[in-house]
């Protein structure tokens, strides 16, 4: 099955092509350390999700790429251009939509303005997208949550997704604003944007600006940091995601349903539906050569990143432990900073998968009451190595691992509200004072349902 991939404002096309040119780079590369056969398989599983071959002999990408922002014509022009230029793949010509005025980082401009207004086209192009699919599997957008364009317009494109495709699986990738700011009403608009996507999306993906910068700064050893360092992790861990895998009980061939068989993973409440990502090993590149896994020692590692909510491998807190089994502890005197988790995905990709001993990942103790383990639980393993990595484990999680910063972000934007501040800024667009406590609320219920796991 096909994904169509909606990138939205500046963030979600800086990060979705370097999302795209990590999955080319790893479906041409000759690191797989796999049969010839299973190299095959894979570089067709992958080809047929995200990409197309074109007439001319190219490989363009299934998607659709609403470009805007304060960098105007620019951004659409270097995006279109850069791709082209590796050789790789390249952007569909057809598939962007651009404007010269971006939203201002003001999310109700980008959701009351611009999205009404350009609906029309933008829902056209990405009708076009998901009609040359044989088979669509549903979409994948990816968007910041804290400027004007990719939340506000995000957040009505995928609406718009919705009413569309009503039976399609939407997952939203959503980039977690830096907590020191980087937009004074980032609170704001993460509110804004969070709520209307818990009506519209079936899930969402959520990567923490602060905590890839730590990844970049700590594991990386990168000295200056830019926004390209940074998306280049993020895209290494989403393709460690999406890169083709084969499920448990799915058959000898690989997933054809990617979005499908995550939903059905990890999703298993529509109350519940924030996924974290975490991938071991992250290590600079020419390091590689003189490193060397286990798999006992990745899964040690990732187990307890799990338990401690650990967003890296460096500076784990090994203290803290689940509940013993069998007590019936309730949830708000569990062994303090304990995660706990609804559902969990373990994705393993390289050299011997199929010996590696997962049990420990089953242990009921991880788990909220009202799940069985052995529900909650899945595993998704290739022999095919990614980027370079003779053996990777990465995890997606549906946990408690956004309380804290979710609560902080609420808490924030409340406070903002309380006195009124930048309020007219939203109401000139629109929303109201009530459409924001509608938000309020329903982020509340968000947070107590994660909370009383």
């Amino acid at each position: 099955m096909s994904i169509v991939t909606v990138q939205l404002g500046q963030c979600g096309n800086q990060t979705g092509h370097e999302v795209f040119s990590a999955l080319c780079s790893d479906i041409r590369g000759t690191h797989g350390l796999c049969s010839k056969k299973e190299n095959e398989s894979y570089q067709d599983a992958c080809k047929e999700r995200f990409f197309c071959e074109e007439e001319s002999g190219g490989t363009a990408l299934k998607g659709f790429f609403p470009l805007s922002g304060s960098v105007l014509s620019g951004v659409q022009i270097w995006f279109l251009s850069m791709a082209a230029r590796s050789g790789l793949w390249r952007y569909n010509s057809h598939s962007h939509f651009c404007q010269k005025q971006g939203s201002g980082n003001n999310w109700a401009n980008g959701y009351s303005v611009h999205g009404p207004r350009h609906k029309e086209a933008i829902m056209n192009l990405v009708q076009k997208e998901a009609e040359k699919c044989d088979r669509l599997g549903g979409f994948f957008t990816i968007m910041s949550m804290a400027g004007g364009t990719g939340s506000g317009l995000g957040a009505f494109v995928t609406q718009c997704l919705r009413d569309a495709f009503p039976t399609s699986f939407i997952l939203n990738h959503v980039i977690w604003p830096y907590g020191t700011g980087e937009v004074i009403v980032q609170n704001y608009n993460s509110v804004l944007t969070l709520s209307h996507l818990y009506h519209s999306s079936d899930a969402l993906l959520v990567h923490e600006n602060d905590v890839i910068h730590k990844i970049c700064a700590q594991l990386m050893n990168i000295k200056q940091i830019s926004f390209r360092d940074v998306n280049q992790v993020i895209a290494h861990q989403l393709g460690s995601v999406f890169q083709p895998t084969h499920t448990a009980g799915g058959g000898p061939g690989y997933s054809r349903n990617p979005l499908g068989d995550l939903m059905e993973t990890l999703v298993p409440h529509p109350e519940f539906r924030v996924l974290g990502l975490r991938n071991i090993p992250q290590v600079p590149e020419t390091s590689l050569a003189y490193s060397t896994f286990s798999w006992p020692g990745l899964i040690k590692h990732l187990r307890q990143m799990l338990i401690a909510n650990a967003q890296m491998e460096e500076g784990i807190d090994w203290q803290v432990r689940p509940p013993q089994p069998g007590s019936s502890t309730p949830s708000t005197n569990k062994p303090l900073h304990f995660n706990t988790s609804i559902a969990n995905l373990v994705i393993l990709r390289g050299k011997d998968v199929h010996s590696v001993d997962l049990g420990s990942f089953q242990d009921p103790s991880l788990y909220t009451s009202w799940l069985n383990p052995q529900d909650a639980f899945n595993a998704w393993k290739t022999p095919r190595a990614f980027n370079k990595y003779e053996k990777s484990a990465s995890l997606v999680s549906n946990s408690q691992f956004l309380l804290k910063p979710l609560d902080s972000i609420v808490g924030k934007a409340w406070n903002m509200f309380a006195s009124k501040a930048y309020l007219h800024q939203y109401t000139k667009f629109g929303i109201q004072e009530e459409d924001f406590l509608d938000c309020f609320t329903t982020l509340e219920q968000v947070i107590s349902s994660y909370t009383n796991l």
